[in-house]
Order: C-alpha cells, then sequence, then structure tokens
C-alpha cells in the first residue's frame, strides 16, 4: 500500500520536459520542511499499486508518461511499484529531493536539492537527469558540478525572477526553469 495525495492530468511546468503531458502520481508525505513549499502533500489515502494504476488509467486513457513527485515520492516509491508500472507500459520521472535512494527502472531523476534551506537535507543520489534548484538568493555553485545533463535555477514561487535571470545571465552554466502550470493556470 502506498499513500497517494493525488493523481492527476497535466502538462509538466517546469524543468526539461516543461509542456509535455505527464499523469501526476503525487505522494503524501514528506521528510523536510522546507519554509517556501508550495505543496500540500499532507493527507491522502492509501492505495494498492493496482489502485494507482487503475487511477492513472482514470485521469488519462491515452498518455504514457508518469510525474512521481510528493512531498518526497522516496519516502512511498519502491522496486515492486516501478516494476509494476513499467510492466503496464509507462514511462516514469520522479522530482526527488534527493535525500534518500530511489529503485532502479526510473526513466528521468529531477533532483531539486533543499540542503541549503533545511538542516539534514543532505543529497545521497550521485547523479541525476537535471538538477533543478529553487534559487533565493544562496550561492549555487557546489551544484554546479553535480553529474546532470541540465543544470536550471527557478524563481521561487515565481517572486524573484528578475533576480534569477540575472544571476543566469552572469553565470551562464546555468537554465532558467520556470513554473509555467502556475503563470497558464493549470496544475
Amino acid at each position: 500500500m502506498y499513500a497517494v495525495k493525488e493523481i492527476f492530468y497535466s502538462l509538466q511546468g517546469e524543468g526539461r520536459w516543461t509542456g509535455t503531458p505527464m499523469v501526476f502520481v503525487r505522494f503524501a508525505g514528506c521528510n523536510l520542511s522546507c519554509p517556501f513549499c508550495d505543496t500540500d502533500f499532507r493527507g491522502g489515502e492509501m492505495l494498492s499499486a493496482g489502485e494507482i494504476l487503475s487511477a492513472i488509467r482514470a485521469a488519462s486513457s491515452d498518455c504514457r508518461t508518469l510525474c512521481l513527485t510528493g512531498g518526497e515520492p522516496s519516502l512511498q516509491l519502491d522496486a515492486p511499484l516501478v516494476h509494476f508500472l513499467k510492466e503496464a507500459g509507462y514511462r516514469l520521472h520522479v522530482e526527488t529531493n534527493g535525500t534518500r535512494s530511489l529503485p532502479p527502472g526510473l526513466d528521468w531523476v529531477t533532483l531539486s536539492p533543499k540542503g541549503d534551506w533545511v538542516d539534514g537535507a543532505e543529497v545521497v543520489l550521485g547523479q541525476a537527469d537535471e538538477l533543478k534548484l529553487v534559487y533565493t538568493g544562496q550561492d549555487p555553485a557546489r551544484w554546479a558540478t553535480f553529474p546532470a545533463s541540465c543544470h536550471y535555477l527557478q524563481p521561487c514561487s515565481c517572486q524573484n525572477t528578475e533576480e534569477v535571470v540575472t544571476y543566469i545571465k552572469s553565470h551562464p552554466f546555468w537554465q532558467l526553469s520556470l513554473q509555467t502550470h502556475k503563470y497558464l493556470g493549470i496544475r
């Protein structure tokens, strides 16, 4: 059984896959308490793998890409669920704070480290497909060498976009990630 907050169909609003249709599986719970968190991951219900798959299919019978998110999905996500969803024909993306290991078989890993704001938020992942750092004025230099194919800075809740653009223009290694779903008014 897995604690699931919600399952819904939308467009990815952040990072490399912005604009891509995905079914989002938002797991309940998180191991961190970030001061800027904009996600309600409390509550939810306990679902079996089969019930999760039924809810995914109800959200969209056509979309074959899932975004496993939270809260922190690594608190729920395990190898049997990954295998079950892969066998059902889904591409699996995960968005994680990186403080816990992930099961094998995931197709895309987005690491969003939180150690600059939360004590004990040490990243244990050794690599990711993309790194997405919420920028609040901290020095992101230590993340520039993290093994990932894309390195994004993202404004904090769309409030400091100009500051992020200025930083990226003087540090062109970084790319901009916007929460486009918020600008569009979609989930």
